[in-house]
């Protein structure tokens, strides 16, 4: 075990952003940092002198008794053995604590979530929102078919380029578009939204 005041060796923000500069996702960046911010704000208050196994699962145990949601839980879990896996990797963890503290996880997810859609009525409505006599409407409209009709997230829609949309083998499609964790995926699109994109 080694102590938690030598390893932050540089300074705090040295230390956070050899964590967020392995990340490619802003927002990514933005979720560890503050977890991170967390984490070594609960062991000043905890008066935590270590940085171990004991010491994380202690802090989990902390997360799990406010009542937080599972999946908050594990980003905060995972950007703490992120950090372990960089110090370790820096010479300022041994690596053997730093393989104990990755083996700390988050809470166990049971089941399968169900999620939330739309009906096929509430999409219509939806869709029937903007007023198609104005170009803002006519584009508004596409982006909500793009939206619902190929699956795509916001941050895919805003990077959309017109040379995406593609015809192959007679079917409309989404090509070679870079989403979230930089994958390359090819979505197919339907009829209406095509047509909603032609308008």
């Amino acid at each position: 075990m080694a102590d938690l005041a030598p390893m932050v060796v540089p300074s705090l923000s040295s230390l956070l952003s050899l964590v967020t500069d392995s990340l490619h996702s802003p927002h990514s960046q933005r979720a560890y940092r503050a977890a991170l911010n967390e984490y070594l704000c609960w062991c000043q208050t905890a008066a935590c002198t270590t940085f171990s196994k004991a010491s994380v699962q202690a802090y989990r145990s902390m997360l799990e008794q406010r009542g937080l949601s599972a999946s908050s839980i594990r980003i905060r879990m995972s950007a703490v053995r992120r950090l372990a896996a960089e110090m370790a990797d820096n010479n300022w963890l041994d690596p053997q604590t730093a393989r104990a503290v990755a083996k700390v996880s988050g809470p166990r997810r049971n089941g399968v979530r169900l999620g939330n859609w739309l009906s096929v009525q509430q999409a219509e409505d939806l869709l029937a929102l903007p007023q198609t006599d104005c170009l803002k409407g006519k584009r508004d409209r596409a982006i909500l078919a793009v939206l619902m009709g190929a699956g795509l997230r916001r941050e895919e829609l805003c990077a959309l380029r017109f040379e995406h949309l593609q015809q192959r083998e007679g079917r409309w499609l989404v090509a070679d578009l870079v989403g979230k964790h930089e994958r390359i995926r090819t979505v197919p699109v339907p009829g209406w939204c095509k047509a909603a994109i032609d308008v």
